[in-house]
């Protein structure tokens, strides 16, 4: 169900496995309540959120204080998030922005459409996956439902296995994974990475040997260059 990556007096943050719910639903055991009952604490704070397909880096709270605090830097965009997904087709391009208000479609889905009244902003790059497959980076500037999903989707290249943006692809998981994340807190800082290769809980496809390649490239995300975005 989960990992812990690493523990502080006021914060754990764990690798979440994929198809785990970070909420009660559908019979799910909580998972919060579960980390718990391992690092000891009475209760825990969600501070973000991860869909249940995608698996890797989760921040939560150990008290109120710690965690509005760490809230705030998220609201405030103060924290560098970085994922790694597997696209299954050709993007219609390999690297760049994607932004656009985001409005609910189809059953549990969204879309992206042209307006920019509030939009979700992602970075991405990418470098060539398995024949069909592309491999992406992807740096969110917002924190909307799907919306990594939904972007790649609007490119060209949906999520391999994802259930409701690319239904007809075959996959043991969704292949989108929450892969380094970086903030400052109290003056320190910190910075963190989950690689998801030969760690059999998170999918067998990132061994795959030009995925392999491209995420060794990517181990420190935040020396890449990206292109500063206009406030």
């Amino acid at each position: 169900m989960f990992d812990i990556v690493y523990t502080h007096p006021d914060f754990i943050l764990i690798n979440k496995h994929p198809d785990v719910s970070v909420h009660k639903d559908d019979g799910d055991t909580m998972l919060l309540a579960e980390v718990a009952k391992r690092s000891g604490d009475e209760q825990l704070y969600l501070i973000h959120r991860l869909d249940k397909m995608t698996s890797g880096l989760l921040l939560l709270g150990r008290n109120a204080a710690s965690a509005s605090e760490l809230s705030q830097l998220f609201s405030a965009r103060e924290v560098e998030k970085y994922y790694l997904a597997i696209g299954s087709k050709k993007p219609k391009k390999k690297q760049g922005l994607v932004s656009g208000d985001m409005e609910r479609s189809r059953r549990s889905s969204w879309k992206l459409i042209n307006s920019q009244r509030n939009p979700a902003i992602t970075q991405f790059q990418s470098l060539a996956g398995e024949p069909g497959q592309r491999l992406f980076l992807c740096k969110p500037h917002t924190g909307k439902t799907h919306q990594i999903r939904v972007a790649l989707k609007s490119i060209g290249s949906p999520i391999l296995g994802d259930p409701i943006y690319n239904a007809s692809s075959a996959a043991d998981r969704g292949y989108l994974h929450a892969f380094a994340i970086r903030f400052v807190y109290q003056q320190q800082n910190y910075s963190f990475i989950v690689d998801p290769r030969n760690t059999p809980s998170l999918g067998d496809k990132w061994n795959q040997t030009s995925i392999c390649q491209g995420i060794e490239t990517w181990l420190t995300p935040w020396e890449l260059s990206w292109p500063k975005l206009n406030k």
